[in-house]
C-alpha cells in the first residue's frame, strides 16, 4: 500500500474510532465533578462547571422522593416520568448514568420517543406493560414484548421505543440510562409540535397524508 493511501486509511480509522468513542458520556478523570452554576474557580467538564472536590458533600449525590407516584393526569398520554439526572443530582456530572420513575394509568403510555445519548434498561415494579423498539432503516423491525412485575427490557441507544400499560390497574417502572443527561425526543411532539411548525407540505409527503390531516395533527400539539 502506498504511503499516501496508507495515511488516508489511518486518518479514516482514527475518525471512525473517535466518532464511536463520542457516542456516550466520556469517562471521568477525577473522583467527583459535582455540577455547579457558579463558574468562579471552577473547571468546565461535560457541559457543567465542577465544584472543588474538597467541598463535596453527601447532598451532592442525594435525591429523595422516587417512592412517590407521579401525577399521571397532567398530560393526554396518562403517564408521568420522574427524572433523576444531573439536573436533580449534581454529583452525577461525568458519571454517565441517570434514572427515571415512570407511572402509568390503565392504558396510559410513554409514547414513541428516543434518547439520543443513552441506552435504557427498564424493570417493571407493578403492572403489565407492552414495550418495544424499532430498528433503524431500512429494516424498521419492531422488537416487542409484554412485561410483568420483575421483568427487565433494554432499549438500545437512539432507537424509537415505547411503553404501554395494557393492564386494568396502574403500572410503575424504573429505568436506568447510560448518560448523565440522556435527552428525550418524543416523536409526535417533535414532528407535529415543533416551534415554529414544520411546513405542512413537508409532512404531507413524508407521512403520505392529506394536508388537512397534517394541519389537524399540528393543531393537537
Amino acid at each position: 500500500m502506498k504511503k499516501g493511501v496508507s495515511f488516508l486509511v489511518t486518518v479514516a480509522l482514527v475518525a471512525l474510532v473517535s466518532s464511536l468513542a463520542s457516542a456516550s458520556d466520556p469517562s471521568p478523570l477525577q473522583d467527583t465533578c459535582v455540577a455547579i452554576d457558579e463558574p468562579k474557580d471552577a473547571v468546565f467538564v461535560n457541559g457543567k462547571f465542577c465544584k472543588d472536590p474538597k467541598l463535596t458533600v453527601a447532598e451532592d449525590f442525594f435525591f429523595s422522593g422516587l417512592d412517590k407516584p407521579g401525577n399521571t393526569s397532567i398530560n393526554p398520554v396518562a403517564s408521568n416520568v420522574t427524572t433523576v439526572n444531573v439536573e436533580q443530582i449534581k454529583g452525577l456530572n461525568t458519571l454517565g448514568i441517570s434514572m427515571v420513575r415512570i407511572d402509568y394509568e390503565p392504558y396510559g403510555q410513554n409514547p414513541p420517543h428516543t434518547h439520543p445519548r443513552a441506552t435504557e434498561i427498564l424493570t417493571v415494579l407493578e403492572g403489565t406493560l407492552y414495550v418495544g423498539f424499532v430498528t433503524s432503516n431500512t429494516e424498521n423491525r419492531l422488537i416487542s414484548k409484554v412485561l410483568n412485575k420483575g421483568d427487565v427490557f433494554v432499549f438500545p441507544i437512539g432507537l424509537i421505543h415505547f411503553q404501554f400499560n395494557i393492564g386494568k390497574t396502574n403500572a410503575v417502572a424504573i429505568a436506568a440510562l447510560s448518560s448523565q443527561n440522556p435527552g428525550v425526543i418524543t416523536i409526535a411532539n417533535a414532528v407535529f409540535g415543533s416551534d415554529p411548525p414544520i411546513n405542512p407540505d413537508v409532512l404531507t409527503r413524508a407521512f403520505q397524508l392529506d394536508k388537512s390531516v397534517v394541519k389537524y395533527l399540528q393543531s393537537r400539539f
